[in-house]
């Protein structure tokens, strides 16, 4: 039996969407997220209360189509729980709304006995991680942070633009959690590639530092690695428009991404490794 979106989180997620998006950016977030059928007429709030009670209706699997949908909200940088505002003066009533937003949500979700996992996946109590992803590299769990990444590729045939997504938001937590543990300054723009940027300069990834030449070519692949999949993330998976030029990704180029993440992931949780055994011998 197919698991429907509770009617709390239904009315709720409907008041959000009309509140954040435009007539515009909502229909591009739904249609994104599989909803079914065409928009329907109305005020944002009656299009998208209609939009997600025929998903609840027809759709397969209306919880799928609710996490891409909250997906964009759920994982802004402004919602974590240790989110500091870096500049001057108060924090800006914009941010705090955002962040009250996705407390209501995710308190809905409780209730009914479900929780947002990142990437965009809502699950009920029974599937629902013992540890969070954070725990997870905080602790190097390696065995539970690959299997994040078989969670991704499990993916990839049905939902390749899902498994980009997700490959690239356990990679970025790896580099958050590295900049956390090790008392770096969190860069303004939490995106994929300035946080890799603190994380390499803190762990000395110079390709110029390293004298073997093949090995330089490795490191400095790693970049462009991270490069290519922050900029996929951002082209291929995201809840906006795509403009003019349709990005046709395919299950082959989501698995790439996929195990190069893999890669990456592990190559710097092994070198973080190194560095602090090297302190504590030291």
């Amino acid at each position: 039996m197919k698991k429907l979106i509770p009617a709390p989180v239904l009315s709720l997620v409907a008041d959000v969407v009309a509140d954040q998006e435009t007539h515009a950016s909502l229909d591009s977030l739904f249609t994104y997220a599989e909803a079914t059928g065409d928009p329907p007429p109305g005020s944002k709030p009656v299009k998208a209360l209609t939009w997600l009670r025929a998903t609840n209706k027809a759709h397969p699997e209306p919880l799928t189509v609710l996490g891409r949908i909250i997906h964009q909200y759920m994982e802004a940088p402004e919602v974590a729980q240790d989110y500091k505002f870096v500049d001057w003066g108060a924090e800006p009533e914009w941010s705090v709304k955002k962040r009250e937003t996705v407390r209501r949500i995710e308190a809905a979700l409780a209730k009914s006995g479900l929780q947002y996992r990142m990437g965009g996946h809502i699950t009920d109590g029974g599937m629902a991680p013992s540890k969070t992803l954070s725990e997870l590299i905080h602790g190097r769990d390696m065995p539970a942070i690959h299997r994040e990444f078989d969670r991704a590729m499990e993916s990839v045939e049905a939902k390749p633009r899902d498994a980009v997504s997700a490959a690239a938001n356990v990679l970025e937590s790896v580099f958050k959690v590295y900049i956390e543990d090790n008392g770096l300054t969190m860069p303004d723009k939490q995106d994929l590639q300035p946080v890799f940027k603190v994380v390499r300069a803190h762990l000395g990834l110079d390709p110029a530092s390293v004298e073997d030449q093949d090995l330089q070519r490795i490191i400095t692949g790693l970049f462009s690695v991270v490069d290519g999949i922050g900029a996929l993330r951002t082209h291929a998976s995201s809840a906006h428009s795509e403009g003019r030029k349709g990005y046709k990704l395919e299950p082959r180029h989501a698995r790439l991404a996929i195990n190069a993440a893999h890669s990456v992931a592990t190559f710097i949780l092994e070198t973080w490794d190194k560095r602090a055994a090297g302190r504590a011998s030291g």
